[in-house]
């Protein structure tokens, strides 16, 4: 769990993998104490590929389950839903970091992370600010750890406030192709254009079917397109291809 979500939020390839060998350890147990901590890292791993929908649906089994416990785990799961854009309430239970950002007391939310020594999320839950210094001052803590796809959104969100010379940070072999695929969604990408079923392609790659799928879900999100064959007319038309 913990090496998908530091893959996620670095932008790394390999997010999937793990993540998938987490959920299918974790859900036979029927135990939320492993059941939530997963589902929350593949939620926040699908929110970072802006895959909204995704990220709501990875948290429904653990969400239904905390709920009808009033667990502590109920912060952490609501948190996800209500970024990825449902009208959630905040919880009374759970993490107060989680239950401040959902409150809209982002400062006392950041303030609460860095007591705690917890350097992405202080920087993270400044996203929400109104001013252009705390998002300045988070888009370049996230940029010093590498942490690209929050440091991107940062990044829009001062640039739709009209601000200047802000700093890409982002590493050469991503912006080497226009459309920012990973070098897995690369690979993928080729043998999609090539007709392979998702199947296919994970045996290719010796990956799971399931992280084949998370990724043509990725591709066509970002080539915005809605059909494989769509996507692998776009890929010929960039010249998005991979040595193989």
């Amino acid at each position: 769990m913990t090496l998908g979500l530091v893959r996620a939020r670095r932008g790394d390839p390999g997010v999937w993998e793990p993540l998938d060998e987490a959920v299918t350890l974790a859900e036979p147990r029927h135990e939320l104490q492993w059941i939530a901590p997963v589902a929350i890292a593949r939620a926040e791993a699908a929110w970072l590929e802006g895959r909204n929908d995704d990220a709501i649906t990875e948290t429904e089994l653990a969400y239904e389950f905390a709920r009808s416990l009033n667990s502590w785990w109920m912060a952490g799961l609501s948190y996800w839903r209500w970024r990825s854009g449902l009208h959630e309430p905040v919880p009374r239970v759970g993490e107060e970091q989680y239950r401040l950002e959902m409150a809209g007391a982002w400062s006392a939310a950041s303030e609460r992370w860095a007591a705690g020594g917890c350097v992405y999320s202080t920087a993270f839950a400044l996203m929400d600010a109104d001013e252009d210094t705390p998002l300045q001052r988070g888009l370049e803590e996230l940029q010093a750890l590498g942490a690209k796809p929050a440091a991107a959104i940062f990044a829009r969100k001062l640039r739709a406030r009209g601000a200047l010379n802000i700093p890409r940070g982002q590493r050469a072999a991503t912006r080497a192709n226009p459309a920012n695929l990973t070098s897995r969604e690369l690979e993928v990408l080729v043998l999609l254009a090539d007709g392979l079923p998702n199947t296919e392609i994970a045996e290719r790659l010796i990956v799971s079917r399931r992280t084949v799928d998370h990724h043509v879900s990725a591709i066509l999100r970002k080539l915005a397109v809605t059909t494989r064959g769509q996507a692998g007319a776009v890929a010929a038309r960039l010249g998005l291809t991979v040595q193989r």
